[in-house]
């Protein structure tokens, strides 16, 4: 048993916030975000929060250190969009490599460091994969419903591209994130399948799908257990829902997974829903305490945060986190074997 499987046993794992609400507070300029190097690139770059990964390493040094510090036990990665599907807005397809590898750099450095001050409490990375800007289900064309933007072996390709950068760059779990259309995380576990038995390498797998709106379905029409059986056929660290919606929420839809799941389940909601000008308003006591429901109903192996969460709100989850015991793992009731 590794390291990271025995403290998912022991305990409940914090997971860190959000990177994005963290990177807002800099107020980066496109100067800022182009650096020295990029000074010349032929389109803007402003927003590719990804590449502060080279032209603002310590920036995202200094998040990553701020979430430990406040009680997370994993990091992720800042690589959210760092495919060539999605670098493609910035034609920055060719940085993929470096993106995911300097990420993934940044964040383990990090995490040995603070590892080492408390090896007591061992600091994980988990390398992020985002949904990409396409999707292999739906078409974006109401007009052609038959139309795809993107084939599930352009999402291999581009997927295991990415997961073997971030391999490289030494994470210790892999994060397939903000699943709103299946296929494409289906792609990403083919392709992190296809690398696990070309490295022999027995890296850990965690999926976090999202639920985006109260029909309680994800946007390519599955409900929670629909997308657990969808993901079930690889060996996975836990399964879980971030982003879209609060904590309360998500609640009915985490009770769903701890009654099915065969894995650690996870949720990092977004701090509440957003307000009128898109902001999220939630304090961290109001956060935590509708967290504390899950951790009554004994919901999760995994907590943390998505849009709008800062350390405080790690923090005051972790604070309270510390008070339970991790959900217990069972077997499933259904079989995925049809």
């Amino acid at each position: 048993m590794s390291k990271l499987e025995e403290q998912l046993q022991k305990n409940i794992l914090i997971l860190d916030g959000a990177m994005g609400t963290m990177l807002q507070e800099y107020k980066f300029s496109e100067e800022d975000f182009r650096g020295k190097r990029f000074g010349d690139w032929p389109v803007s770059v402003q927003g590719n929060n990804d590449l502060l990964s080279i032209t603002q390493p310590e920036a995202i040094a200094t998040i990553h250190r701020k979430y430990f510090e406040a009680g997370a036990d994993i990091v992720e990665t800042n690589t959210f969009s760092a495919t060539t599907i999605a670098m493609a807005d910035y034609k920055m397809e060719e940085l993929v490599d470096e993106l995911n590898y300097e990420s993934a750099r940044i964040a383990k450095e990090v995490a040995v460091k603070m590892t080492e001050e408390n090896p007591e409490k061992p600091r994980f990375v988990a390398g992020a994969i985002g949904p990409t800007n396409k999707t292999a289900s739906m078409s974006p064309d109401v007009n052609d419903p038959g139309f795809r933007a993107i084939s599930f072996e352009e999402l291999r390709v581009a997927y295991k591209q990415q997961a073997s950068a971030l391999i490289k760059g030494g994470v210790d779990i892999l994060l397939v994130e903000t699943v709103f259309d299946t296929l494409n995380a289906k792609a990403a576990l083919f392709a992190i399948d296809e690398l696990k038995e070309e490295l022999q390498l027995d890296i850990p797998i965690m999926v976090s799908g999202t639920i985006t709106d109260a029909s309680g379905r994800t946007l390519s029409g599955q409900t929670a257990e629909a997308f657990l059986i969808s993901v079930s056929h690889i060996p996975l660290l836990s399964v879980g829902f971030n982003c879209a919606l609060g904590a309360k929420q998500l609640t009915p839809h985490l009770e769903v997974l701890n009654r099915f799941a065969n894995c650690g389940v996870s949720a990092y909601p977004n701090a509440g829903l957003p307000n009128a000008f898109g902001e999220y308003d939630q304090d961290a006591e109001e956060m935590a305490r509708q967290i504390r429901e899950y951790l009554e109903k004994g919901l999760v192996n995994i907590l943390g945060g998505c849009c709008g969460t800062t350390p405080e709100h790690i923090s005051a989850i972790a604070e309270i986190a510390k008070d339970y015991n991790p959900r217990k793992i069972v077997k499933p009731e259904f079989s995925t074997a049809l």
